[in-house]
């Protein structure tokens, strides 16, 4: 099973999203908030489809069930509102890493008069899968920094048997490793998982609600699986212009590390 890094550069859309209050209320709700405000992390719900244009011309959509959400890097250049927008994705590295192939998209997202809404980078790990062509990449891609401190914890989430079919429905993202059991086992899973979007979306409303910050630019890596029923613990604080957060499972486990807002 390979990758080949002639895939970089390969490109999706414009593909047309239309925001709707209701949409944005859903996506809050699936997060346990009453609220038609945009969450910070509501990007990731108009990024899907192009998501899943540039799965399917890539031939990556034929090992998804190879997929873990890797890392995350959000800019967002203003909140998205009731309106229409354009979504670009491109493929932007193909990088070999030990247990995988690391393959980053970028989507720019513009508004209908073609100014820029959000920047997202996200790198997805193909578990067990070959490099084929050897890394290409057109744009730096780099960890967010490690902590260089111990956070301490401030707020617990529970995490319900039915998240991921809340969120799956809310946010309309879909794949299955979140809400087929049997899917989710011949993954090579434990069983369905929490989305990594929606472990990401948790902490940081977990984070806001205790700090006052703009978000501008969210980062962090995936380093574990949540499963379901269960709680996550949010640990973070401010250095500077930023606020550093991770979080962890109930047996201490991080799932999120090396988090920042800023």
């Amino acid at each position: 099973m390979k990758i080949s890094s002639a895939i970089v550069g390969r490109e999706a859309g414009p593909d047309q999203q239309q925001i709707d209050k209701r949409w944005l209320m859903a996506y809050n709700a699936a997060l346990g908030e009453v609220s038609a405000e945009p969450h910070p992390l509501f990007p990731v719900c108009y990024e899907w489809p192009a998501t899943q244009a540039l799965r399917k011309s890539t031939g990556l959509q034929e090992i998804n069930a190879r997929l873990v959400h890797a890392q995350h890097d959000l800019t967002i250049h203003r909140l998205p509102r009731e309106e229409k927008l354009l979504v670009i994705g491109r493929v932007v590295a193909c990088l070999q890493r030990k247990p995988g192939t690391l393959v980053v998209f970028r989507f720019e997202t513009r508004d209908a008069k073609g100014e820029p809404v959000s920047t997202s980078h996200y790198g997805m790990l193909y578990r067990g899968v070959k490099l084929e062509g050897g890394d290409r990449s057109l744009a730096s891609v780099q960890d967010p920094p490690p902590h260089e401190m111990a956070l301490p914890e401030i707020g617990a989430i529970p995490v319900a048997a039915t998240a991921g079919h809340v969120y799956t429905e809310c946010a309309r993202i879909w794949n299955p490793i979140h809400t087929d059991p049997e899917y989710a086992r011949a993954a090579g899973l434990p069983g369905i998982i929490l989305h990594g979007t929606a472990t990401l979306a948790l902490s940081v409303s977990a984070v806001l609600e205790k700090m006052k910050i703009e978000v501008r630019r969210l980062r962090c890596r995936f380093s574990g699986m949540v499963p379901m029923p269960g709680t996550l613990t949010v640990h973070a604080a401010r250095v500077g212009d930023e606020v550093l957060f991770e979080t962890r499972i109930a047996s201490g486990e991080q799932v999120i590390e090396r988090g920042r807002i800023g």
